[in-house]
């Protein structure tokens, strides 16, 4: 992975883009149109199937729970082991990444209040689409819909955070493998049944990434500060 995918500028300024490129294009609406079909005015996925719930979207973040749980109860309770003391680092900044980057996203999403495609008109929805950074008139007022960006998809990106578990450039690589795969099931999923567009996604897993990269910045700070230099002395 190149220096690029580590850096905290380089991230930010993606992000950015990414927020430009998706609010002043039509990119989301050739992508929705290809998931609803207006003339039966379905989704391509059944939102009440439990099935692909459980496979897709219940099943998916209960392994992320399960997984910051276990990682946070090594960390109390474990801190003994080996490899809990070699790993140290790389467990926090997962578990950090674990609550901070999902509470961030519900966040923006209280501030942003923008509608679910399947909340829009033209997608059988009761609201008119209304951009990120549209003004509205004294008299109106956004509606009391949160779904920008994708929040169920972030919990999934937040375990991007595992890359700084492992050293090794093919462990690093086959993790990012894993967890995109995961991240995108439930984003993919989230699409499929109308809760958000493309652009919600993927501007939730670079802001995920950014979130990660600050955290472990911080983490390192603090190590250099207060551990190394006891060690040093």
């Amino acid at each position: 992975m190149n220096k690029g995918f580590y850096s905290i500028p380089v991230v930010a300024i993606t992000l950015i883009l990414v927020v430009v490129l998706f609010e002043f294009s039509s990119v989301d609406a050739i992508v929705q149109s290809l998931i609803y079909n207006n003339d039966t005015q379905i989704w391509l996925v059944d939102k009440n199937d439990p099935l692909l719930d459980l496979i897709f979207y219940s099943g998916i973040k209960k392994i992320f729970i399960s997984l910051v749980l276990f990682l946070l109860f090594s960390l109390i309770f474990l801190r003994k082991f080996n490899w809990v003391k070699k790993n140290t680092k790389g467990m926090i900044i997962v578990v950090l990444a674990g609550f901070i980057v999902p509470l961030t996203v519900g966040a923006l999403k209280e501030a942003t209040n923008m509608p679910c495609p399947n909340q829009l008109v033209e997608y059988g929805g009761l609201y008119q689409h209304i951009g990120l950074f549209e003004s509205l008139s004294i008299d109106q007022q956004r509606p009391a819909a949160r779904c920008y960006p994708a929040g169920h998809a972030s919990g999934g990106f937040s375990l991007l955070a595992l890359l700084f578990l492992f050293v090794a450039a093919r462990s690093r690589r086959n993790i990012l493998v894993v967890v995109m795969a995961l991240g995108w099931s439930t984003a993919g999923y989230k699409m499929f049944i109308g809760d958000h567009f493309l652009g919600h996604n993927v501007v939730t897993m670079v802001l995920a990434w950014l979130l990660i990269l600050i955290i472990a910045f911080v983490i390192e700070k603090i190590e250099n500060r207060f551990f190394n230099k006891n060690i040093r002395r």
